[in-house]
């Protein structure tokens, strides 16, 4: 039986977003090694919120159906990371969470996420996904997922002294959503793991 044809737009978007991941990756360890902050700050945010903001485009796709995945989880992973890169970075400029080195973090912990990621999606359209690029796919996220909401919530804590009293409130309520929100996701990860993963997968591979 033929596999059906891949939806070529999807295949185009999840390699381009790999491609763009790849030069935030590139930048944040080039510049990290050769002039550190404030310079990869100032050397990349823009790019990095420009590229993140593209991620808008994926609560389109699962909202029309598109993708399968679910639009809740996919509406609160976006408007998290956009928080971060246009309520913090650009919103709040002067922020010492903007010349900190959990920025670098940050910038490493997304990029190589979102690389394994959507060059995985690419290549599951595709229906040639490589058994390392899964591996790559389900268990990174063990040390990605927390590096990056630390991240997140340290950048968000740096800034709270530099928001006022109304934006700084609207923080710390935001904060409060990251337990539940890093518990349900990465749980779902575990249990997805286990899904592609476990012993019976392993052994008809």
């Amino acid at each position: 039986m033929a596999q059906p044809e891949p939806n070529r737009y999807l295949v185009a978007y999840n390699s381009i977003s790999a491609s763009c991941w790849s030069v935030v990756l590139f930048n944040t360890v080039f510049l990290s090694l050769t002039l550190g902050q404030p310079f990869v700050f100032t050397k990349t945010n823009l790019i990095t919120t420009g590229i993140q903001s593209l991620a808008v485009v994926e609560i389109i796709n699962a909202a029309i159906g598109l993708v399968k995945s679910p639009l809740f989880t996919t509406v609160t992973q976006v408007f998290s990371r956009l928080l971060i890169v246009w309520g913090i970075h650009q919103y709040l400029p002067n922020s010492p969470a903007n010349y900190h080195w959990t920025y670098i973090t940050l910038c490493l912990s997304w990029s190589i996420t979102e690389i394994i990621r959507y060059s995985y999606y690419a290549q599951h359209l595709r229906n040639d996904v490589p058994y390392w690029l899964t591996w790559l796919r389900y268990t990174t996220f063990y040390v990605l997922y927390p590096t990056g909401v630390f991240s997140e919530v340290y950048q968000i804590l740096l800034s709270l002294d530099d928001a006022g009293f109304y934006y700084g409130w609207f923080l710390k309520v935001i904060l409060v959503t990251y337990i539940p929100g890093f518990y349900m996701l990465y749980t779902y990860m575990i249990k997805q793991r286990k899904k592609v993963l476990g012993p019976q997968k392993v052994k008809k591979n």
